[in-house]
């Protein structure tokens, strides 16, 4: 299936102010339901710790409601961004869950990095009531949120996903359909793997040129220029330079990212070497207390 992309190029269309729900404030969630409410939409929001829905509604002038069903009550459009499949699926079916709320018509929007198992799950349910499900994870991190700057692999409905991709430009690049339900899931595990190896390639290069004696930052500029070139490199070449990694993405979450596309790998029979010993890698630093640190951490294995 051709993807269904706006030109890079286009410029983001007006879009008219919708009654919207954000489910979900953490490093992620806080800043994209912001640049929601800035563009003039209505958005109520809700956090597992209602302080953090407190404190979005107080720097948003936004609303908060105390369960995902309150939350979700008269939304046209409901994103979450949450940790993993049983949280999803918590603020969803669970007790109080936005889908008992949600409207016939209305559409659900998921942000997390989930699997596309519990994607193609929900969207079967969501139909059954009559509501559209988009699997809709992002890449850019923290700052790539911030910054509006997110790139979203979706999956699901195509009618559906005309109707929020203007919306979700808000906070994002580029927002790109890949197929049904599950495919952006899918899309996403593939941009993990890609990072896996070339965080572990970058580390290995940047602990040769020290043993080497080379000076590594002017070794980065330069390659930087060439064939190595990459957003890895770019952005996280320097700070493994000077072993900076209180920030980014942590290895906490990409090994419960790679987790889910170990898991996936073997369903399909998907052969995933590098990307299995990466994980072990991974799994060092945690075990020597660096979950919190960013991926490009590995480098101090070496």
């Amino acid at each position: 299936m051709t993807p269904d992309t706006p030109s890079p190029t286009a410029a983001t269309p007006a879009v008219a102010p919708h009654d919207l729900a954000f489910l979900g404030l953490g490093v992620m969630g806080h800043p994209m339901a912001g640049h929601l409410q800035r563009h003039g939409h209505r958005v109520t929001v809700y956090n597992r710790t209602a302080a953090k829905a407190a404190a979005w509604s107080a720097e948003y002038q936004g609303c908060n409601a105390p369960t995902p069903a309150a939350a979700a009550r008269g939304a046209q459009i409901v994103f979450a961004c949450v940790g993993n499949d049983d949280d999803l699926r918590a603020i969803t079916i669970g007790q109080d869950g936005a889908f008992s709320t949600m409207a016939a018509g209305s559409v659900f929007v998921d942000h997390t990095t989930a699997s596309a198992e519990v994607a193609r799950e929900l969207a079967a349910v969501a139909a059954e009531r009559g509501i559209a499900f988009i699997d809709a994870p992002v890449s850019g991190g923290n700052v790539g949120a911030i910054k509006g700057q997110l790139t979203v692999m979706c999956g699901g409905d195509a009618a559906a996903f005309e109707r929020v991709r203007p919306v979700i430009a808000a906070y994002a690049k580029a927002v790109t359909r890949l197929g049904d339900a599950g495919a952006g899931q899918l899309a996403k595990m593939v941009n993990q793997i890609c990072i896996a190896g070339l965080v572990q390639g970058l580390s290995e290069a940047i602990a040769f040129g020290e043993k080497a004696g080379l000076d590594m930052k002017a070794v980065l500029e330069v390659i930087g220029k060439g064939a190595a070139q990459s957003w890895q490199l770019d952005n996280r070449g320097p700070t493994m330079v000077e072993r900076r990694f209180d920030f980014g993405f942590a290895v906490d979450w990409m090994r419960k990212d790679l987790g889910l596309v170990l898991e996936e790998g073997r369903r399909r029979g998907a052969q995933l070497p590098v990307t299995a010993l990466v994980d072990q890698f991974y799994a060092d630093l945690q075990s020597r207390g660096d979950g919190r640190s960013d991926t490009s951490s590995l480098v101090k294995r070496l």
